[in-house]
């Protein structure tokens, strides 16, 4: 009786609109490399560095299945679930499953060390900010050497992402992409909803990690 399916939200509306602006913004940073408009190129980098700090501060203050205590499990855990990955079964997880909680925390890893050397690149070429006077030169050329490495790890990273979500819908019959659109998994009644994130709490943090970017591009 207590186990009939019922529709729940797993992902709320501040978790869905970061989720969604990251593949934007992450195009457009490809797009303007490509294209070599790097004013633009900067700015897109400047709304990721924003993002993403939202996202750690979310990862503390914001709805359940956002918090980085909720889903991150010990290696161990995130190994044994994916010894089942082959196991066709309904999926009941809440939030991210073991393994999918690790390649999260890589994904937010690599976005914000390429953000933040991006910065210092794009300010060495225009010889602003007072790291390009203090940074030796091999520092410097490290730090762009990183920027360029570092972007081929993110695409290897994000096409291994996009690989699990269709293994994970072809294997096991798990859809994991649409919940992300809609906020929503059909789960058994036994299985409590996770509370979701206040969205002014969301703004708030939102700006002042605007207000935070603005200051460590005027800095650096």
């Amino acid at each position: 009786m207590g186990t009939a399916p019922r529709i729940v939200l797993v992902w709320d509306i501040p978790i869905r609109v970061f989720h969604w602006l990251i593949v934007v913004l992450v195009a457009a940073a490809y797009a303007t490399w490509r294209l070599n408009w790097m004013v633009w190129h900067g700015r897109v980098g400047d709304a990721l560095l924003t993002l993403l700090l939202f996202r750690l501060l979310w990862g503390v203050f914001g709805g359940e299945t956002a918090r980085f205590s909720r889903f991150l499990t010990s290696p161990r855990l995130a190994f044994r679930h994916l010894k089942y990955a082959l196991r066709r079964e309904p999926d009941r997880q809440v939030g991210h499953n073991p393994a999918g909680g690790w390649m999260v925390l890589l994904l937010l890893a690599l976005l914000l060390v390429e953000t933040l050397t991006g910065l210092y690149v794009a300010n060495d070429i225009a010889d602003e900010g007072p790291l390009t006077e203090v940074v030796p030169a091999w520092a410097a050329n490290a730090i762009a050497y990183s920027h360029a490495i570092l972007w081929d790890a993110l695409l290897a990273a994000i096409i291994l992402h996009v690989l699990a979500i269709a293994g994970f819908a072809a294997i096991k019959g798990q859809d994991l992409l649409r919940p992300m659109i809609t906020g929503t998994k059909v789960l058994p009644a036994s299985i409590a909803a996770p509370q979701a994130g206040s969205s002014v709490r969301a703004g708030l943090l939102l700006l002042g990690c605007a207000v935070a970017t603005a200051f460590l591009v005027n800095l650096l």
